[in-house]
């Protein structure tokens, strides 16, 4: 095969789901309405949590950083893909797939992050409840965060910035609906051992780790659970750990599937279906979670949604 280095680069092909025409509106209409459940349902989220002073604490504080990082995250790839379908293309230019793959990284690390955050945040709650307020202080929660979203920002550069010396084949054809990083590797004609190890790194670090920290801070957060004596504080502190849970095991068990997926068969379709459970069902998913579990937060989005339409008129009056 011919090669060429990243200077003769001009596009990429997003191969998606299917060249039928016929089915190009329905996967439309599909995708844009999880797009807009998605949106809809974690910006109603950040709005309760903002708008609502009983939802002032630690917990929805990440909860609304979490919930702009999925807007964020599915706004990274679902646009494009609509986009290609309205305009029935596959193209997507060398720079606008590594800026996707880069942000694509930024928020799936973010993701992590934050949810080991909420889990540590869980455990003090739990394990430390008289200290609470003085171990997840304002000041603390911000750091937290602050340094979540800059660990995120710094660690996604080095996987995307080593793409740049690749050197790739004149077939660009990308199997996936989005610029996935593993997928761009297995087109290059160069070596890849050095993409390979920091993707390893990476992982190891912002996945591995942060995933280990969960699980710790689950088991001692069941252990004091298990010790309570009264069958009502076991019921609270259970329902305040299984949204979290909940969300927590649908973001890792799609990602262990995605992986899966692609390194056990070599089906490029199974591994599509993987990767859109991954980066559009579980960030729709998550504020159904949060909201059905969690009754501060079922009273919020009430009192957000009764009050919408007067802030919606006040809006227009200062339009106009």
């Amino acid at each position: 095969m011919e090669r060429g280095n990243q200077t003769g680069i001009r596009n990429f092909l997003l191969l998606g789901f299917t060249e039928d025409p016929d089915l190009q509106p329905l996967l439309f209409g599909l995708f844009l309405s999880m797009y807009l459940v998605t949106f809809t349902g974690n910006l109603a989220i950040i709005l309760a949590v903002i708008s609502d002073s009983h939802l002032h604490n630690p917990m929805y504080f990440f909860l609304s950083n979490l919930s702009f990082a999925d807007i964020c995250f599915t706004s990274t790839t679902i646009p494009k893909m609509l986009w290609n379908i309205q305009k029935q293309s596959q193209v997507i230019t060398y720079a606008g797939c590594l800026s996707q793959v880069y942000f694509f990284i930024l928020f799936a690390c973010l993701d992590n992050l934050l949810l080991t955050v909420m889990a540590y945040d869980r455990f003090v709650a739990i394990c430390h409840p008289l200290h609470y307020m003085v171990i997840m202080s304002p000041r603390v929660c911000g750091l937290l965060a602050l340094g979540s979203w800059c660990l995120s920002v710094t660690a996604s550069m080095p996987e995307t910035l080593t793409i740049l010396r690749l050197s790739f084949c004149r077939s660009m054809k990308i199997p996936q609906s989005f610029c996935d990083l593993p997928e761009i590797l297995k087109l290059a004609c160069s070596d890849t051992l050095i993409n390979h190890t920091v993707v390893y790194f990476v992982t190891i670090i912002l996945a591995a780790f942060p995933l280990s920290g969960i699980l710790f801070s689950y088991y001692q957060s069941s252990s004091s659970i298990l010790r309570m004596s009264s069958v009502r504080s076991k019921y609270k502190a259970f329902s305040t750990c299984g949204s979290h849970f909940s969300v927590v095991s649908l973001f890792y068990g799609t990602g262990l599937g995605v992986y899966l997926s692609s390194a056990v068969t070599s089906s490029s379709r199974t591994s599509l279906v993987a990767s859109v459970m991954y980066t559009t069902v579980t960030p729709m998913l998550n504020p159904f979670i949060y909201s059905l579990r969690s009754r501060d937060m079922k009273g919020a989005l009430v009192r957000l949604i009764s009050r919408a339409p007067s802030l919606i008129h006040r809006a227009f009056r200062r339009l106009s």
